[in-house]
């Protein structure tokens, strides 16, 4: 105890007081200066959660991105021990040129992968294997592109002295006839500060490659549309005067692919909003690369209907039955068993009156069944009543089929019920009824929606190209080139749709996209797709 302290038996109230709030000031001191160590500490250990928990992510994203790596060199080395081992014997020379061209593409799609996702890990870009480059002949016809600075004078006020330039040189096609790009940069360095200033050359599609956007849009729609392989490319380009080997066309087809994948992902998730879809799908013989046979795999196409504003198709190729996933709207299908999966998840069954349609039109075809005849007539009926209401806004639409058309099938159901009681069990006639009365709900709900078709002949009409070009193109293909073919189709039919050339599409799109942002992607649509000025 402090000895000179006073006692507090000396001390009167008001000193007792003035003691107390000393005391108490100090001590509340005391408790602010705990409460902000605490306070400081608390953000520290919440700053080194924070930190942890961060360096635990990005341990995380480092480790997915070494297994995709790792994935993707294991089925890089998998697809060179099928593009140069040997070739089985059971592929004739057509198929194995097929195989080939696939491979050649499927790997420049893997290399291109891996080297985005190594200079993600770096941090920085990485030195690339430069690309092959052909010998262009001096005799192609030339045509000089000059790259200068908008301004000649230097930041600081000097003019710049032009004291070479560099030069490279983009191959470009035009259907029979090549040509070469000849671009210059000038090189303009101040003499003062000494900054070298050079006019920067349009990013590309494949970086430092040799082919413009003009020749890549020739080759894909040749491939895609016109249902030419590369081997038979190969050949018209090398009467035009240049041989291309199929080896690099399916290294640019690889790549494309790849780049043009964003573009299809977001006209995917257009389509997605609809409530109201087509499908369709067909059968598909994929190879086993390595043990030279085929397996069964399944092109889909999902598209909105004729009344929708929206144009466009979507492929999809896949090894099994699969379908739309995290959708719950109306689609329209045929029996297809596929299909049953996403109806118990909710989705709502749009059926196919053209299928039913059809049954008993290849009776009356084959067999002059009056019974068919019959039936054909009130199914011509409904869609009298469909060519009307073709024009009409939804509501009007509905109302329409609501007065004409639901008495029309309520008579067609009354009537197959009748005649089912009549005819043979096991017979033509009984299945085509059947397949009509299992399906009456599916097949008569178009009549409470004006958005909804009566059948699915209009994605049936988008999936024709895949039946005339998958011989050329699609057999000998692999898992990638599959789905490479698909989302590839899919831009090209849907720029079709929307009244667009593909080959102009695809040029303008391959041009615009390495410099076109993220979020404005959609532009590049082939529904939204306007030239570039």
């Amino acid at each position: 105890m402090n000895p000179a302290a006073p006692s507090l038996d000396d001390l009167d109230a008001q000193q007792l007081r003035a003691l107390a709030a000393e005391l108490m000031g100090t001590l509340a001191r005391k408790d602010e200066a705990i409460a902000r160590h605490e306070a400081e500490q608390i953000r520290k250990d919440d700053a080194i959660a924070r930190h942890e928990a961060e360096q635990a992510r990005q341990l995380q994203v480092l480790h997915h991105k070494q297994t995709h790596i790792d994935q993707l060199t294991q089925e890089l080395a998998l697809y060179k021990r099928w593009r140069y081992g040997r070739r089985s014997e059971q592929l004739d020379a057509a198929q194995g040129s097929l195989l080939e061209e696939t491979l050649d593409a499927d790997m420049a799609a893997i290399e291109e992968e891996l080297d985005a996702i190594r200079e993600e890990v770096a941090g920085h870009p990485i030195e690339r294997q430069q690309p092959r480059r052909l010998r262009l002949p001096s005799s192609l016809p030339r045509t000089e592109i000059r790259h200068e600075p908008e301004s000649t004078t230097c930041q600081c006020g000097c003019a710049l002295q032009r004291i070479g330039e560099d030069t490279s040189e983009r191959l470009d096609y035009t259907p029979g006839i090549f040509t070469v790009e000849h671009h210059i940069r000038g090189k303009w360095v101040c003499q003062h500060c000494e900054t070298l200033t050079q006019a920067p050359i349009p990013a590309q599609i494949i970086d430092k490659g040799l082919p413009t956007t003009g020749l890549l849009a020739q080759v894909l729609v040749a491939k895609y549309a016109d249902h030419l392989p590369l081997y038979r490319q190969e050949g018209i380009f090398s009467r035009a005067g240049l041989a291309l080997p199929r080896s690099t066309l399916g290294e640019w087809v690889g790549i494309c692919g790849l780049r043009l994948q964003p573009l299809v992902d977001a006209l995917k998730a257009e389509v997605l909003t609809k409530g109201v879809l087509h499908a369709d799908e067909t059968p598909v013989q994929m190879l086993k690369p390595g043990a030279g046979k085929t397996h069964r795999a399944y092109l889909w196409a999902y598209t909105p209907t004729a009344y929708d504003s929206l144009r466009a198709v979507i492929y999809d190729f896949t090894p099994s039955r699969t379908f739309l996933e995290d959708w719950h709207g109306k689609l329209v299908a045929d029996d297809y068993s596929g299909y049953k999966a996403g109806f118990a998840a909710g989705i709502t069954e749009l059926g196919c009156m053209a299928h039913a349609r059809r049954k008993f039109h290849e009776l009356h075809a084959n067999h002059q069944s009056q019974i068919a005849g019959e039936a054909l007539e009130l199914f011509g009926a409904l869609y009298g009543v469909e060519r009307e209401a073709q024009d009409l806004d939804p509501d009007r639409r509905r109302t329409l089929r609501q007065e004409r058309a639901r008495p029309i099938a309520d008579t067609l159901h009354r009537w197959l019920m009748a005649q089912r009681l009549r005819v043979p069990e096991g017979s033509g006639t009984a299945r085509a009824i059947d397949y009509s009365l299992k399906r009456w709900e599916a097949l008569t709900r178009y009549l409470d929606d004006g958005h909804a078709p009566i059948d699915n002949n209009w994605v049936e009409n988008q999936i024709r190209p895949w039946a005339i070009g998958r011989s050329n193109w699609l057999f000998a293909g692999s898992l990638r080139g599959g789905q490479r073919a698909a989302a590839i189709m899919s831009l090209i039919q849907s720029a079709r749709l929307n009244g667009h050339d593909p080959y102009a599409y695809l040029k303008d799109v391959l041009t615009r996209l390495p410099t076109q942002k993220n979020h404005l992607i959609g532009e590049l649509l082939p529904h939204r797709w306007q030239p570039a000025a």
